[in-house]
């Protein structure tokens, strides 16, 4: 598999999910909405769920309708990412696995992607991530030189700033859609917040 573009959009959103509930294992759906082939461009991401996230139904649930919303807004699923409760663990555990394996059974190129929970700090200078690509049946550690996630400094100042500014109370995962179905798990008031914050520093988003 070539290689894979993480967005802003789309890093912002799951570090604040991630800080949202620092003491939960916390997952999520990533989506593209660039043409197929060459590239994997992850332009945005869908938070999941915050609580448990081995539960069949509620994560069938949920794909099923991030899939519905997909078709309707020319984007699709292109990958799924987690972050484990333990800091210290940023393994794929078998649920991320299953999850993971499901959707590359529709898209041949799907990432899973880890969050490393002890480089979550703001000051950290790499991308706390660890991406995952599925090669003969297994899910191997993908080529760190084959990953791009463009004006990384510029995208960790945004993501700081958001969580400073307590921007990630307002995040909604599907968990919390399900507690209160008003709100919105496509998160569109935090995407045009984070366009609005990116557009000074690169004019891309």
């Amino acid at each position: 598999m070539g290689e894979v573009e993480l967005s802003c959009r789309a890093f912002v959103k799951m570090y604040l999910h991630a800080c949202l509930f620092p003491r939960c294992s916390i997952n999520g759906l990533l989506l593209s909405s660039s043409p197929a082939g060459g590239a994997v461009c992850v332009t945005d991401c869908v938070p999941l769920l915050h609580s448990h996230l081995s539960l069949a139904p509620i994560t069938q649930l949920a794909l099923t309708q991030v899939d519905v919303w997909c078709s309707q807004t020319q984007q699709r699923i292109v990958g799924y990412y987690q972050a484990n409760a333990c800091v210290s663990d940023s393994s794929p555990t078998p649920c991320a696995l299953k999850i993971a394996d499901k959707i590359a059974e529709q898209f041949d190129s799907a990432v899973l992607l880890m969050l490393d929970g002890s480089k979550m700090s703001p000051d950290y200078r790499v991308p706390p991530i660890v991406m995952y690509e599925r090669k003969d049946s297994r899910w191997l550690p993908k080529d760190k030189h084959m990953i791009m996630l463009r004006q990384w400094e510029e995208t960790r100042a945004i993501a700081g700033q958001m969580l400073e500014s307590g921007d990630h109370m307002q995040l909604v995962d599907f968990d919390s859609h399900l507690d209160d179905i008003t709100k919105d798990w496509t998160n569109q008031k935090l995407n045009t917040k984070i366009a609005e914050l990116a557009l000074p520093a690169n004019g891309n988003i």
